[in-house]
């Protein structure tokens, strides 16, 4: 990454699935959790609100780490226009997976690089999601599971016992919470590209897809 060599990569998350995904990328990176608030303006949109999270975690860290680059990332369920973050406890959890049986809605992830020079990178990615017409009784054991307590709108896409997602149009790794294509333009830009197949490295551990590939690298394809 230029002519002065590697610089250490930050993730700024505790999220094992963002860990998992810099992995999967192969990225030599530290973890470190911004604990930053995670309140929203009244008056921002969705993707003002999810870009302007992700900044906010990105720069608690980048301070911590003003040698490194530093990635940081956010996601928010938008239905209806109103936006459902992660529940506060199991009654929450409950009242949002109802609120979100059988409807659309949005998943959008922000994501931000802040190089050592100051410079900040962020990309926006968005996902219409369609929920199956889950049970109550269904809902009762996935809340029992844990699993809905640190996700936004009490769901994980990926978990494969409650499998709460009926259709998705976008991408599927944004749904997890990491758009790795809109992830790999950040780098990209920040002249530094990833020097994977990042849609077949996706498609391989998701099981889906990309739709997001050609626009962001137009006249290449992924290798099959």
């Amino acid at each position: 990454m230029g002519s002065e060599g590697p610089v250490r990569i930050v993730l700024a998350s505790r999220s094992p699935r963002r860990r998992d995904f810099f992995r999967l990328l192969g990225l030599d990176f530290v973890a470190d959790s911004s604990d930053a608030a995670e309140d929203i303006a009244g008056d921002q949109t969705p993707a003002e609100a999810v870009r302007a999270l992700s900044q906010r975690k990105a720069r608690a860290v980048a301070a911590r780490h003003p040698d490194a680059l530093v990635v940081g990332a956010d996601t928010i369920v938008v239905l209806d226009g109103e936006i459902l973050g992660k529940p506060a406890d199991r009654d929450e959890a409950v009242a949002m997976l109802r609120r979100l049986r059988g409807q659309e809605h949005d998943v959008l992830s922000g994501v931000t690089l802040i190089l050592p020079s100051g410079l900040e990178i962020t990309e926006c990615a968005e996902s219409r999601v369609v929920m199956r017409n889950y049970s109550d009784a269904e809902i009762a054991a996935y809340v029992d599971s844990g699993d809905p307590m640190d996700k936004a709108g009490a769901y994980a896409i990926q978990n494969h016992v409650f499998r709460p997602v009926a259709q998705i149009e976008g991408c599927y790794a944004n749904v997890m919470g990491l758009p790795l294509c809109h992830l790999a333009r950040a780098f990209w830009q920040a002249g530094a590209p990833l020097d994977v197949d990042v849609p077949m490295l996706c498609r391989a551990e998701t099981g889906y897809p990309c739709t997001v590939y050609p626009q962001y690298w137009p006249g290449r394809r992924p290798r099959r």
